[in-house]
């Protein structure tokens, strides 16, 4: 070869080494990043490992504070809140029940953790009878504008339990709107409100509705939720519940939705959430227990991948092995 000829610029020079490459790495990911998913139950002393996600459990009440000792220790400094009633009803009454389990979760958790920041979920399907995120009305559909009323108690009561933000994720029209003006209107105007603001009818909630027995007893979800083929739908729902007043939007799922996620950041420069579902975890957790992939080095690269396209905090199953090997890695370099 001529010398002279080649370019002069070697992009493999800055991969030659760890060091060269954490030179010029664009992303860096962080136990901080993470949100950790709580599925809390009614009972003592319980600790029920999902069978659809292995590693993840349903806890009682009593067994919070060595979830709360356990993250901190790894550096997660937040949770994301799901309850399993003790009873079911059309209404969904235990959801606004000021000693509902999330209720009560939440003011174990302030007082167990005063320095983790709990944040809930607002939706009505862990609680209805039906399985439905709202009030039916007479032909089976979710009444949109009757269902703002169960919402906003449900975040006001969450609110005067200790949460420190509400995450409305029923995807009815309006609701943040109405659920930041009975916050303000309760003394709650320092409650935050993270917004499932882009959240698609997607195939991969499937292991969640056994986690939360969440899933609907008849139809499904399509008339909320949102068809996966529409991006632009995407930027405008959470345009729109910024309007409202959310606090930061969401995009859910994380992986089919990667081009969402990056223009809802860019495009209308707001924190951004991104949620690494259900799903999502448990095809890792089946291909790794089969022998079929690295799942360190998947989760890792998949976690990356969500922050890299716009993800502000991620709310991921994998938070708890994510931060120990992030750990694990930040120590071999010392």
């Amino acid at each position: 070869m001529e010398y002279g000829k080649f370019p002069a610029y070697r992009p493999r020079r800055m991969r030659a080494t760890e060091t060269m490459r954490r030179y010029i790495r664009e992303t860096e990911l962080s136990a901080k990043d993470f949100i950790y998913p709580l599925f809390v139950k009614p009972g003592i002393g319980l600790r029920d490992e999902i069978p659809s996600m292995p590693g993840v459990y349903q806890v009682s009440i009593d067994m919070l504070e060595a979830e709360m000792r356990e993250l901190a220790g790894l550096g997660v400094t937040s949770v994301l809140l799901f309850g399993i009633p003790s009873r079911k009803d059309e209404c969904g009454s235990e959801a606004y029940d000021d000693h509902g389990i999330v209720q009560e979760a939440v003011r174990a958790i302030r007082a167990k953790a005063p320095a983790m920041t709990v944040i809930t979920d607002v939706c009505m399907c862990e609680y209805t009878s039906h399985g439905h995120c709202g009030k039916l009305d007479g032909n089976g559909d979710v009444d949109n504008d009757a269902t703002l009323e169960w919402l906003a108690a449900e975040a006001v009561s969450h609110a005067k339990a200790g949460a420190h933000m509400v995450a409305p994720s029923d995807m009815m029209d309006g609701r943040v709107g109405f659920i930041r003006a009975a916050l303000d209107a309760a003394d709650f105007a320092n409650v935050g409100i993270m917004s499932y603001s882009t959240k698609y009818a997607s195939g991969f909630y499937g292991p969640f509705r056994d986690a939360a027995d969440s899933a609907p007893s008849f139809g499904d979800r399509r008339s909320y939720q949102m068809d996966p083929a529409n991006a632009e739908e995407g930027v405008r729902e959470s345009a729109l519940d910024i309007a409202e007043g959310a606090d930061m939007v969401m995009v859910k799922p994380a992986l089919p939705y990667l081009d969402v996620l990056s223009r809802v950041k860019t495009e209308l420069r707001f924190p951004t959430v991104a949620y690494n579902v259900s799903g999502e975890y448990s095809m890792v957790k089946a291909a790794a227990a089969n022998g079929w992939i690295d799942e360190r080095r998947v989760v890792l690269e998949l976690l990356t991948s969500i922050k890299r396209a716009g993800a502000d905090m991620i709310i991921t199953y994998h938070a708890k092995e994510a931060a120990r090997w992030l750990a694990e890695e930040a120590s071999c370099l010392e």
